[in-house]
């Protein structure tokens, strides 16, 4: 918080800053607070909002992924503690460390090699253009919510799986690389599918929004460097007010999920999915 303060009042008319971009951590708490309770990426909220806000394409991917290193990683503290203190002898949650390893190398791989390939024309990588990039969301977020809803019956279940099975070991890897891939184009995607994958495999549900929360931390901050280098497109004002209401919400989240029950909290959330999906379409 003392370095948060520092940074803004170093900033020029401080005053009017805060009058023009403060309502922005509000956005960041909501953002997060999505985004770490059910291991979805913030930018399922940010994108949408960026772009009736009139932000170029660049601009929403790399604001919104400077946005997530603040939130998603608050998260991933947040959630990695709750698994040292509580459930570090809890089977259910034993897969959480072997699912984390097998699907951060894949995903930071899809997630660089689409930025950085991007401009080739011999890598089929650029597949959803920057301008198109409401629409290519729009479709993503409808495919989610499809998803999500899908796994709804599996949340019924009392009784976990406590190991990673063969299949296990084959589909996540390959899973976070398409995921990052999709993260690298949208700013959100590899944690929800994970975190679905391991639910309809029979994981704790709760375990899965940790491996996904702890997944999407660790690939948003190699992400972030491509527009830092190249795009530049990051909207510091925005930034420096929703990131640090995002380290909020990151923080917060953890006791939503413990809060309701994850029946509760996938239908909510595939219907904000749902709608935000198809409001991104170019028939709206």
């Amino acid at each position: 918080m003392a370095g948060w303060l520092l940074l803004l009042f170093l900033q020029e008319n401080t005053l009017r800053l805060i009058t023009d971009f403060g309502l922005f951590s509000v956005l960041g708490v909501v953002g997060a607070v999505f985004a770490n309770a059910t291991g979805a990426g913030g930018g399922v909220v940010f994108v949408p909002f960026f772009h009736h806000m009139g932000f170029s394409s660049e601009q929403i991917v790399a604001t919104s992924f400077a946005i997530q290193c603040c939130g998603m990683t608050a998260g991933a503290l947040t959630w990695a503690r709750h698994f040292r203190i509580y459930h570090r002898d809890d089977s259910q949650w034993q897969p959480l460390s072997g699912a984390l390893l097998l699907t951060i190398p894949g995903s930071v791989t899809g997630v660089l090699l689409a930025q950085w390939a991007s401009e080739s024309t011999a890598l089929p990588f650029a597949l959803v253009p920057m301008e198109q990039l409401h629409v290519g969301f729009g479709i993503f977020s409808i495919f989610l919510a499809v998803a999500i809803f899908a796994s709804i019956p599996l949340l019924r279940r009392t009784r976990f799986a406590s190991t990673l099975a063969r299949p296990d070991v084959i589909a996540l890897p390959l899973i976070a690389f398409v995921g990052g891939i999709i993260t690298a184009w949208l700013s959100v995607g590899v944690g929800e599918l994970v975190a679905v994958y391991l639910i309809m495999r029979g994981r704790n549900v709760t375990m899965a929004i940790a491996v996904a929360v702890i997944l999407t931390a660790c690939s948003v901050w190699p992400a972030v460097v491509y527009h830092l280098l190249q795009t530049k497109a990051i909207v510091w004002q925005v930034w420096l007010f929703a990131g640090a209401g995002a380290i909020v919400g990151g923080i917060v989240a953890r006791h939503v999920v413990l809060a309701f029950k994850p029946l509760q909290l996938k239908v909510f959330f595939g219907l904000w999915v749902l709608v935000m999906g198809v409001s991104g379409l170019p028939v709206f």
